[in-house]
């Protein structure tokens, strides 16, 4: 670089300038040299604090690039490694890295020291295999890390460890076979993590006896679907048990959750897993699952219920509150009618009704650490004397149609074997009766008499009854009183014949049952 200087015209009375006045021009004329902080290079295009060097063939961050840059886009080029010396001089203002579709196999650590303040990293399709341990543990305020689409089949347990401040983590896409459970429980865990997306990778099963290890405002963040699950009943329960809670990671992507069955090797048959009827899983699993786990509590209507606050950050510096079903904020030492809070976190409910079952959320404030937790329950309230109740009304209804049931086939049977046979087979009984002269008894003569008409006996039956004539006079004790004319054996019998042609209403004559003999 060269300077001329040009010599200024002497006023009357004026200094000449002396060796001090031009070194000052020389340093500003130094400063204002665009080249000094870096330029916009050739093949990248900037704005103010913005760059974009996409699909321009590079293999590393050019070393004349504007220092105080914020957003930096170098996707679609062929970097392929990164290690100490892939970003040549320091960015401290970069908050935005996006490095998408590179070739990138593999991450150094120190790749990320000359950009410590780093909020979003996209390192999405690429190459990578696996995420080794502390290879981000420069960047201590991230907060989004994007890394699906890639080739991942191994997290090490500290590879996000001191990321105290990652809230979001990408990683679909991937060749993962477990749930990174690494980030919920441990040493490593993130506590700031909201948002979890590892679906459509390799995983078979989740961990269900740690995932209620997880606080509720985490959990709402996890995203399975489109993983090879296989079937099972304690799952289903897992996912209709977010659906009922409208996660929006189930709402929105409910036909994408499918599952295989044991036998099924192949997945060539996917079961949708929020289907009705899923594999007979009852109620009972469903809810009885989700018992054990705390995340359901009985209520009966009228009885008094106390639910603990499960919370993993208590200790005698934590405050809790609660928040009901209808977004009310439930606090200790306030009149809340029906709900108290203690200090310790529970949350008694002392008559419950159905109107106060849903989802109740408790929120732990830890004051020394500037911490909180949420722990979702859900309360259902029932009414086990209605039931019952309605149990019993059930029971005699069912009762009283057996018994008329047994009564009418109990009267059918009395009037099959309990009425007169016919007479052919009572011989002896008549016989008994005429000595007996007994007048409540009817008889049939045996045969026709002898002053049957020829008619009669071509008819082959007589129809014949019995009108007592009761008298009330004195002395006969209520007994039938005989024709006098008559004698005892068959003169108060009225006999009337009837012709073969008329054999077909003889039923139908008076009330009383008809007699049928043979002529």
């Amino acid at each position: 670089m060269s300077l001329r200087f040009h010599t200024l015209p002497t006023l009357p009375g004026a200094v000449k300038p002396g060796c001090r006045e031009l070194l000052c021009v020389l340093v500003i004329t130094v400063m204002v040299n665009p080249g000094a902080s870096g330029m916009c290079p050739t093949a990248c295009i900037c704005a103010t604090d913005i760059v974009s060097c996409t699909n321009k063939n590079l293999s590393k961050v050019p070393g004349n690039l504007f220092r105080l840059v914020k957003r930096l886009d170098l996707s679609h080029n062929r970097i392929g490694l990164l290690d100490a010396d892939w970003i040549p001089v320091s960015f401290v203002k970069l908050s935005t890295l996006i490095i998408r579709h590179n070739n990138i196999t593999s991450i150094s650590t120190g790749s990320f020291s000359t950009t410590p303040n780093l909020k979003c990293l996209d390192l999405s399709s690429n190459r990578l295999k696996s995420v080794k341990s502390a290879v981000f543990q420069e960047l201590k305020v991230l907060e989004v890390l994007l890394l699906y689409n890639n080739q991942i089949s191994h997290l090490d347990p500290a590879a996000f460890g001191g990321l105290s401040h990652l809230q979001k983590l990408y990683l679909s896409g991937n060749l993962l076979t477990h749930f990174p459970m690494d980030l919920y429980v441990g040493r490593f865990r993130l506590a700031d993590l909201t948002f979890l997306d590892v679906s459509y990778n390799r995983i078979p099963s989740i961990p269900m006896h740690h995932i209620n290890l997880v606080p509720g405002k985490q959990l709402r963040g996890i995203y399975l679907h489109g993983n090879p699950f296989v079937c099972d009943c304690s799952l289903y329960s897992l996912l209709i048990f977010w659906y009922r809670r409208h996660f929006s990671s189930v709402m929105d992507f409910k036909n994408d959750y499918t599952c295989r069955l044991r036998s099924d090797s192949r997945h060539s048959h996917q079961l949708s897993l929020l289907q009705d009827s899923f594999l007979n899983c009852s109620e009972s699993v469903i809810n009885s699952s989700f018992h054990a786990l705390g995340f359901i509590h009985e209520a009966q209507v009228g009885e008094r219920l106390v639910v603990h606050c499960d919370s993993k950050t208590g200790n005698g510096n934590t405050d809790f509150v609660w928040v009901g079903p209808d977004n009310r904020l439930l606090e200790p030492d306030k009149d809340m009618g029906n709900f108290r809070v203690f200090y310790n976190g529970s949350l008694v409910i002392e008559s419950p009704g159905f109107e106060d079952a849903g989802v109740y959320s408790c929120i732990a404030m830890n004051r020394q650490r500037l911490l909180n937790e949420t722990v979702d329950i859900m309360i259902n309230v029932n009414n086990f004397t209605i039931n019952r109740s309605h149990a019993h009304e059930a029971f005699n209804t069912a009762f009283t149609t057996l018994a008329a049931c047994v009564a009418s086939i109990v009267l059918v049977l009395l009037y099959l074997y309990l009425t007169p046979c016919p007479c052919k087979c009572k011989s002896k009984r008549q016989n008994d009766v005429l000595n007996q002269g007994s007048a409540h008894s009817s008889i049939l003569s045996p045969g026709p008499s002898g002053d049957a008409s020829a008619d009669e006996r071509r008819g082959g039956k007589r129809v014949v009854f019995l009108e007592p004539l009761k008298d009330t006079a004195a002395g006969q004790n209520g007994k039938v009183k005989l024709f006098p004319s008559e004698t005892v054996i068959a003169e108060g019998i009225l006999k009337s014949t009837r012709v073969k042609s008329d054999s077909d209403s003889v039923n139908s004559v008076f009330s009383d049952t008809p007699f049928v003999a043979s002529a």
